[in-house]
């Protein structure tokens, strides 16, 4: 019909939003999944696409917002009887609570959250509380997220997933594909000076676990240090953290030696650590106090020197180098800079591997890298082609709280508080919490054992008689200035419930304080940690 105009799509309501995402939890099915997330990427309007992919991938688009579980728990409001909130405006509120700062912002931040709460029906606040704090669990996973976007647009997923690894972040993918076509991702390319997100690891069981998995594969020190990404173009050279932040004047040591490499052009992956004068590395918050935010960088050169360990190749010389095999990236690495190469030992032996692996512990590292070396680089992906291989540890702790869980766990008592025996006081001292490693059966019984031994509740955490043994595998322990033992474990996850060891046998602090690095163990012993630099 001549002089029709396309019609613009009505505001989508969050309840829609709400609608899709309990859908996408409630089936296993990985095309029902798509189904569901394309029908809803076709009826956002430009504008709403970022929100919506941000908050069906389980985030806000702002990232995090200032406001703690405690403070949010806290809000008590009447749900809305009518859903009328729109995904604009809640992306709106949302923008304005993460924008408040200075004196006062912390209450004005909770009531800003407690209008649009006040707004929301039972369903939609259930939702926005989950999704700000990070509790969002719905299976929209990015892998089905660009399934979801590449049949939404009619694009192969080839260059959804292309554009996606070049931009770091799906929501520009998504309006680009879904407000422009194949036209919109021609500007998604790798550019000096714009990073590009890094390729992440799976974890792998042990070494044999690692060859079963790639076969021959590229063996690499574990490093715990201060991943970064270095640009250099003649020479002018930065580099970026993890997330993309310039980084570049804290570390004028790795500036010059990548200046003094014989290329005019590159883009590097690797790790900024630093070393003891043994060669062995300093714990990771040692390192990251070369990243603060107000830095005596002349000072902090001379007392705590970094060292650059880069283990892969993205370009050099005006040719991209992320496309190809793993294997020619690594050894054109090697070419280009020997001298600040990660330790690596490509080998499909086990015994070979396994004393690759003790030698990276007998050096003071975390554990081995094993890598793929067909893969190609895939930036900002877990992707299969790494594995990160750690020697396993575990704790028999005490359970001293509980808090009730969201969505899928609502009515279960879900996230744990762990503690370890004080000798000193003979009290429980608080470790940390977690949430991972529980089945369905082990959350129901977790649920009516803690209300056995509940001592007092605030309507969200569940404080419990210190009596019920876990069994607790963890990745590491660091120094926490948030916990009064001044220690903290990291990725931790249940393994067990010890029925059969009475709390007076759960492990000490002392005992958790060994997993420390040595400097750090001193400086908990001597009254607690320092603050962690960001």
């Amino acid at each position: 019909m001549r002089g029709a105009r396309l019609r613009r799509p009505e505001a989508m309501r969050l309840w829609d939003l709400v609608e899709a995402s309990s859908k996408i939890a409630s089936t296993p099915a990985r095309n029902e999944k798509v189904a569901f997330l394309t029908d809803l990427l076709r009826r956002l309007s430009p504008e709403e696409i970022g929100t919506g992919v941000a908050f069906l991938s389980g985030h806000p688009r702002q990232g995090r917002i200032g406001i703690g579980g405690a403070a949010v728990h806290a809000i008590s409001v009447s749900p809305a009887h009518e859903a009328t909130l729109t995904l604009a405006e809640v992306d709106a509120a949302l923008t304005t609570i993460a924008s408040r700062t200075g004196p006062g912002s912390t209450a004005g931040r909770a009531r800003l959250l407690e209008a649009i709460l006040g707004r929301a029906t039972e369903r939609e606040a259930d939702f926005l509380i989950r999704l700000i704090l990070g509790e969002l669990r719905q299976g929209a996973l990015a892998g089905i997220m660009e399934d979801a976007i590449a049949k939404a647009s009619s694009i192969p997923i080839s260059e959804i997933r292309h554009a996606a690894m070049l931009a770091g972040d799906l929501e520009p993918v998504a309006r680009a594909a879904l407000s422009e076509g194949r036209s919109g991702l021609e500007r998604f390319h790798l550019e000096l000076f714009r990073p590009i997100g890094p390729m992440l690891a799976q974890a792998g069981e042990d070494v044999g676990d690692a060859i079963d998995r790639l076969g021959e594969a590229a063996f690499e020190y574990k490093l715990d240090g201060a991943r970064v990404q270095v640009h250099r173009q003649g020479e002018d050279v930065r580099i970026y953290s993890r997330t993309l932040r310039d980084v570049t004047p804290a570390a004028p040591e790795i500036v010059e030696a990548v200046r003094a490499l014989p290329v005019r052009e590159l883009i590097l992956d690797g790790e900024l650590v630093v070393l003891r004068p043994d060669g062995r590395p300093q714990p990771f918050q040692i390192t990251m106090r070369r990243f603060g935010r107000r830095l005596d960088v002349d000072r902090l050169r001379s007392e705590l020197p970094l060292t650059a360990s880069f283990f892969d190749l993205l370009r050099a010389e005006g040719t991209d180098r992320f496309h190809l095999p793993a294997r020619e990236r690594f050894a054109a690495l090697r070419e280009l800079a020997p001298g600040l190469s990660v330790p690596q030992r490509i080998t499909g032996d086990r015994a070979e591997a396994e004393a690759f692996f003790d030698e990276a512990l007998r050096h003071g590292h975390e554990g081995v890298m094993a890598k793929s070396i067909q893969a190609p680089y895939e930036a900002g992906r877990r992707g299969a082609g790494w594995l990160k291989v750690k020697p396993a540890h575990t704790l028999d702790l005490v359970v001293l709280a509980a808090e009730w869980g969201h969505g899928r766990r609502s009515g279960k008592l879900s996230n744990i508080h762990l503690g370890a025996r004080d000798l000193a006081t003979g009290a429980f001292v608080m470790l940390g919490k977690t949430f991972k490693g529980m089945t369905d059966a082990m959350l129901d019984w977790q649920t009516r054992r803690f209300q056995e031994l509940a001592v007092a509740t605030d309507g969200y955490v569940v404080h419990l008689r210190p009596e019920q043994v876990v069994e607790v595998a963890f990745g590491d322990v660091q120094e926490s200035p948030h916990y009064p033992g001044g220690v903290a474990l990291r990725f931790a996850r249940v393994k067990r419930y010890r029925d059969d060891k009475a709390a007076a046998e759960a492990d000490t602090l002392e005992a958790v304080r060994r997993f420390l690095p040595h400097d750090a163990a001193t400086a908990a012993r001597a009254g607690g940690a320092g603050p962690l630099s960001p």
